[in-house]
Formats: C-alpha cells, sequence, structure tokens
C-alpha cells in the first residue's frame, strides 16, 4: 500500500463521495473502487445492516462462491471471530483475520468451511457503526500472493470507514422521500454491474407514489438454510425484495440473512433480534423476521420461518429517526407528535417550554426536508 501523499488524497476522494447524494449501491461500488486503487484484494462482500438489529440487508459481493450463497451466509453469521456486531462495540471498528485469530485462521467457522477452499488466506472487516446503530459492514477477502494486511492497511480502512459510515446512514435517510427513493433505486441498476452483485428489483423504481405491498408472504427453511415451503405471495414480494444470486435468484436475499441471524441467536452467538427492515422503493419498507415453527416430528428439528410483511408504523418510525440522525430529544419529540399530543403536552413531558418544543421541530424540519408537523409524519409513516 502507499503512504503519505497518495493516502491522503485517497481520503479526500472518499470523503467527496461521502458528501454526494449518491445511491448507497453506487457509494459502495466507488468507494471499493477507491479501496482497489489503495489496497489488494480478491473478493469482497459488502451488506447494508438494519441499525438496530445489525441483520443484513442489500448485500452486494464479488465471490467465486454464489452457489455456496447459503452456507457463506450461515457460517458468518454464526463465527464469533471478527464479527461484525463485536466490531461495533470495540475500540477499533477495523480488524483483519490473522489478527483477531492470534494467526490461526481455523478459528473462525466461515474461513475453515468455506473460504480455505477458495484460497483465501486474510480477511480485513469493517464495520460502518455510529450511536444510531450498525449501517453495514464490508468483509475484504485475499489470497496467500497479496499477503496478510498490515497495520498501515488496517488505519486506512478506519480512516475510510469513519467517512462512510454517516454517508451511509444518509443514503438510508434519503430512501424516505418518494421522489429520491425511487430516482435513487434506478441509479443502482447500473449496466457495468458485475452478475456477482445482486441488482435490487423495484417495483417501485417507475417514481408512483402509490405501492400496493402484498400480503404477508412466509418461507420455510431448513437448517442449511435451504427453501422448503413458501406461501405464493413470496413470489410478489420478490419483485420488491433483492434477489439473491444465482442458483438463488428465485430467493430474497434478506431472507437469508435473518434466518442465519436466528442460528446465531440459537447458538448464543449474538443477541439481537432475528428481524430487518429493507427499502423496497417509494418510500416503502418491508419487515422480515425469522422464527422456529414448533410443530415438527419427534426427534427432527422444526424448520425455520421467515415471515416478510409491510413494515409496522412505530419500526418505520425508530428507522426514521436513527437515520436522520434524531437526538433522544428529538426522537421523543417526533414519537409524542406521532400520538397526537399538541405542543403544551410536549412541553410538559419534557420539562420545557412550548418554544423550547417548537424550536427543536425546527431544527428536525431543517434536517428532514420538511415544513411542517404534519409533513414529517407523512415521511416518516410513509403516507405522503
Amino acid at each position: 500500500m502507499t503512504t503519505g501523499w497518495a493516502t491522503h488524497r485517497s481520503l479526500e476522494r472518499v470523503r467527496l463521495l461521502g458528501d454526494s447524494s449518491m445511491h448507497h449501491a453506487e457509494l459502495r461500488r466507488e468507494v471499493l473502487r477507491e479501496l482497489g486503487r489503495m489496497l489488494p484484494f480478491s473478493a469482497w462482500v459488502w451488506p447494508l445492516s438494519d441499525p438496530a438489529t445489525a441483520t443484513g440487508i442489500s448485500p452486494m459481493a464479488r465471490v467465486p462462491c454464489p452457489e455456496e450463497l447459503p452456507l457463506l451466509i450461515r457460517l458468518k453469521y454464526l463465527t464469533p471471530v471478527g464479527r461484525w456486531t463485536q466490531l461495533a462495540g470495540s475500540a477499533s471498528p477495523v480488524a483483519s483475520l490473522l489478527e483477531v485469530s492470534l494467526g490461526d485462521p481455523s478459528k473462525s467457522l466461515v474461513w475453515d468451511g468455506v473460504l480455505k477452499r477458495y484460497g483465501v488466506s486474510d480477511v480485513l472487516f469493517t464495520v460502518f457503526a455510529d450511536k444510531q446503530g450498525c449501517w453495514g459492514w464490508l468483509d475484504l477477502w485475499r489470497k496467500p500472493d497479496q499477503g496478510a494486511f498490515t497495520a498501515s492497511e488496517a488505519e486506512y480502512v478506519k480512516a475510510v470507514t469513519h467517512e462512510v459510515t454517516p454517508a451511509l446512514r444518509r443514503s438510508i435517510a434519503r430512501q424516505f422521500g418518494l421522489e429520491s427513493s425511487a430516482a435513487a433505486a434506478g441509479r443502482a441498476v447500473l449496466p457495468e454491474m458485475p452478475p456477482e452483485e445482486p441488482v435490487p428489483r423495484r417495483a417501485a423504481e417507475s417514481g408512483r407514489a402509490s405501492v400496493i405491498l402484498p400480503q404477508q408472504a412466509v418461507l420455510t427453511l431448513d437448517a442449511d438454510l435451504s427453501v422448503v415451503g413458501e406461501t405464493a405471495s413470496t413470489r410478489d414480494w420478490l419483485e420488491l425484495l433483492q434477489p439473491g444470486p444465482r442458483p438463488y435468484q428465485g430467493v430474497p436475499a434478506e431472507v437469508l440473512n435473518v434466518a442465519a441471524q436466528l442460528l446465531a441467536r440459537e447458538a448464543g452467538v449474538d443477541d439481537h433480534p432475528a428481524a430487518a427492515r429493507a427499502h423496497i422503493g417509494s418510500g416503502k419498507w418491508a419487515m422480515l423476521r425469522a422464527s422456529r415453527m414448533d410443530a415438527a416430528p419427534s426427534g427432527v428439528t422444526p424448520p425455520l420461518a421467515v415471515t416478510i410483511q409491510e413494515c409496522p408504523p412505530e419500526a418505520r418510525l425508530d428507522i426514521f429517526a436513527r437515520s436522520f440522525g434524531l437526538t433522544p430529544r428529538q426522537r421523543e419529540l417526533l414519537e409524542l407528535a406521532a400520538k397526537g399530543a399538541d405542543t403544551a403536552t410536549m412541553a410538559a413531558a419534557q420539562g420545557v417550554g412550548t418554544y423550547t418544543v417548537q424550536d427543536q421541530f425546527k431544527q428536525v424540519f431543517d434536517n428532514c426536508g420538511v415544513h411542517s408537523r404534519a409533513s414529517l409524519l407523512a415521511m416518516a409513516w410513509g403516507t405522503a
């Protein structure tokens, strides 16, 4: 990796990318190109995540083993070594596989079960997290001829992560706007995107302000994350959610992630809920949840069930507040407004004057690009 002036110039280019209004798919692609100029890697995986549950959504990847996707995802979630949820709470958001495994990569289930068969010798992990939650993570894979990731390379990626994290959060916030989200979804589908990177198929890309969402869908999966059953409405949701790469293009990519998170919970690896909220265009969001089914023959492990439905208002309000970076006091006002409270009631609840409440709302309006409480709630609830 180059140092000094070249590193400084690279970080300046990343800052410019972060200050732009790119859709998150385009932003990730451009950041990866910049990373590729500065340090070698042979493959990569970069999903976003639900900020509250840290469960993957909208994944992008270029890996040599798309046919092993369920195994790769399952072992990734079951591996505590270098797990993004642990890095999010550590002193640094960046670490390498050889560093955290003390030189023994076989401590990683995903390396031992998949990566070593494809000649991967080291992985650099980084997580994009702030006080509002976890917005995604990136894994860079290396082969032996590229050497191990160095401390200087980790410091460079740490600086990139610092610039990209707020940009990812802002890109999520823009998805609550009808016009901007439809236009951004269109920009995400670029001709040069390699086939290894799943391309979102959005029924809402046309910019329609009203989207009628399908009925709740249920998919059942076995222990290997293979789909063994689904309801009819699953096909309709697949047109809105991101399909997996071939040969898993018939399964929404987020389904495998929430199912794998349930396995991680059951194994005691992580305690975040097995759920995720995913944007589906025109300001609309879906909620995915995984649970273990009850009924099963004696001695047989019951299958997993993943439900997909329209995101409930309370869950929308939460991700809205997080993505716009509302302070705890501002979030409280938003929640009170959602319950129909007037200014006097809000002031009493916070122990402040009515003018203070109005001043705080002005800050929220400026932050969210609206001019009234009605417009604010309409955007947060998706009823605009």
